[in-house]
């Protein structure tokens, strides 16, 4: 059944970029090869307010020079801030849309490019997340953190955590879906738009699957926790399925070049952000 009321806007953000070797994303990918991703964050318009997917870096950790050494001392993976200010609000000045006006946060995963800002929301907003995940983040320090999973960017008494176990509709028309494997708790987004704007939607994987050909060719991702490799394959499989039974194209989450692209096509199609 088609949702009576659905999200009225889509924004994608770039909130940084990271060089790495294509391995991280690809499985068996050569080590030499390297990418320059983009940082996904996605804003999404509902008759509640704004709902942010995904919040980027801690700039803390990486503007320190002590702090840097001590969560990125590895010259494979280079994270990178698009300005000098913290860039969920350098990117909402950009469209007109203040910090205060989102009213939840949805977190993928809590790696350290997509959970970094949560010291933004702290105290503000409900932030959901699977249960498992969080779970996972706070008890097994300091196994989570050799995964890049900071313990610092989320053991905040002040967060508001709506945790799930399983599918769970964050907002209406905004569906977590489970797509464990990359983390113990990872989850992709099934967007439905409101009829109002022409219906339909997308499937957001974030980073069950990193790359078009991740999806196309179903490869096994690069980073994961606990599975084999190979068991990163179902999760796309899963939201191929989905996907193609809702009729919705399937957003990669780290595809430097589908990223850029579906940002501008989404911009073409709903017009300048009013407040």
């Amino acid at each position: 059944m088609a949702p009576t009321s659905g999200v009225r806007r889509i924004v994608l953000l770039t909130l940084g970029w990271e060089e790495l070797p294509k391995s991280v994303s690809v499985h068996g990918s050569s080590p030499a090869e390297r990418l320059r991703e983009p940082v996904p964050g996605v804003l999404l318009q509902t008759d509640g307010g704004w709902v942010l997917l995904d919040t980027g870096f801690n700039t803390a950790l990486i503007r320190d020079p002590a702090l840097r050494r001590r969560f990125y001392p590895s010259v494979e993976y280079q994270p990178i801030l698009p300005g000098p200010g913290e860039p969920i609000e350098e990117a909402l000045a950009d469209i007109g849309v203040d910090v205060d006006d989102i009213h939840l946060v949805a977190l993928s995963h809590l790696h350290v490019d997509h959970a970094g800002g949560l010291k933004l929301f702290a105290g503000k907003m409900p932030v959901h997340a699977q249960r498992r995940e969080v779970e996972y983040g706070l008890s097994n320090h300091p196994e989570s953190e050799r995964h890049a999973i900071f313990r610092i960017d989320f053991d905040d008494p002040a967060i508001d955590w709506r945790l799930a176990d399983g599918e769970a509709e964050i907002a209406p028309g905004i569906t977590a879906v489970p797509t464990y494997g990359h983390t113990p708790g990872h989850q992709s987004f099934v967007v439905d738009l409101d009829p109002c704007v022409g219906g339909g939607g997308f499937v957001f994987a974030f980073d069950a699957a990193d790359l078009t050909e991740n999806i196309e060719h179903e490869l096994a991702i690069g980073g994961f926790i606990d599975v084999e490799p190979e068991d990163t394959i179902e999760p796309i499989r899963r939201l191929k399925s989905l996907a193609r039974d809702k009729g919705y194209p399937l957003i990669p989450g780290h595809d430097p070049h589908v990223w850029p692209e579906m940002t501008r096509q989404f911009r073409d199609r709903f017009g300048p952000v009013t407040t």
